[in-house]
């Protein structure tokens, strides 16, 4: 992996993004391992042992998955274009910001100042584009995400309404608006602390449970989000092959841990369009 040479966030709202998912996910973690899931199963008992090591795995994908989204070099820059073989009829086109030919589906970002190989989108909380060759690290991120809001929302359900007595009508302003409990205070209790990680948990899983469903239907058309506008189709080269696109060979080991190598079918910048997929099986058999 190529490690980008810049990796703070170039904006404001991606440097408060990115404090904010790196605060709040250890406080989760801390929330649901230390606080609720004592409270639910008793130290030592194998329910105990399994919820704990299963959030521990979880959360060994959230930050292994991000710490790679960030810091892998997906721009145009890490590779020597082949610029003898450019054709505009494949997809190649100058880029007026870079001043520099740029390969098929790689988009110019103006917050990164580089075109980024096969271009999704730009990440916020991560403060950087999602492209070729971290792609699979994002939506890995995403989806792991996703399953631990999930998977904290269910039992939270059990451990905050036994805590949180309903006092109408301030306990609903609380849950409806979270912030109003640093205007309306904490009332002496840490409980109304632990509603607003519940909150935020439960707004998280809703987030990301949308975010997760548009990507991973886009990886299965085989398109990224600048593609999909363009209602672009070219590259579909069947489910499975557009999986083994983003997460590479081994992709049924890159589901379960970021650290797995999973090399992918193209370099970023040679892609096989349906046509010359079909017309290279043909040959095969």
């Amino acid at each position: 992996m190529i490690i980008r040479k810049r990796i703070w966030p170039r904006t404001l709202s991606d440097f408060f993004s990115m404090v904010f998912i790196l605060t709040i996910v250890p406080l989760l973690y801390w929330f649901e391992l230390w606080v609720v899931l004592p409270a639910i199963y008793e130290y030592p008992t194998l329910l105990y042992i399994l919820h704990f090591s299963f959030g521990n795995f979880i959360m060994l994908n959230i930050v292994g998955n991000f710490t790679y989204t960030v810091f892998c070099d997906t721009s145009t820059r890490r590779d020597i274009m082949p610029i003898s073989a450019a054709n505009t009829k494949d997809g190649w086109r100058l880029c007026a910001s870079c001043e520099t030919l740029a390969p098929p589906r790689s988009w110019h970002c103006s917050i990164c100042d580089v075109c980024i190989l096969k271009r999704d989108h730009h990440c916020i909380f991560t403060g950087c584009c999602v492209g070729h060759y971290n792609h699979r690290y994002f939506i890995m991120f995403l989806l792991y995400l996703f399953i631990a809001t999930m998977y904290s929302f269910y039992y939270n359900n059990f451990f905050i309404w036994n805590r949180i007595h309903f006092e109408f009508p301030m306990s609903i302003i609380k849950i409806v608006f979270p912030l109003a409990i640093f205007v309306f205070g904490f009332d002496g209790s840490i409980d109304q602390f632990y509603l607003l990680l519940y909150i935020v948990s439960t707004v998280g899983m809703l987030f990301t449970g949308v975010l997760c469903t548009y990507h991973i239907c886009l990886i299965l058309n085989g398109n990224v989000a600048n593609e999909s506008n363009k209602k672009i189709h070219m590259y579909d080269l069947g489910w499975k092959q557009n999986i083994k696109e983003v997460l590479g060979e081994r992709w049924y080991l890159a589901l379960l841990l970021p650290y797995v190598k999973s090399q992918l079918p193209h370099n970023g910048v040679v892609w096989d369009t349906l046509s010359s997929w079909q017309y290279t099986n043909s040959k095969t058999k």
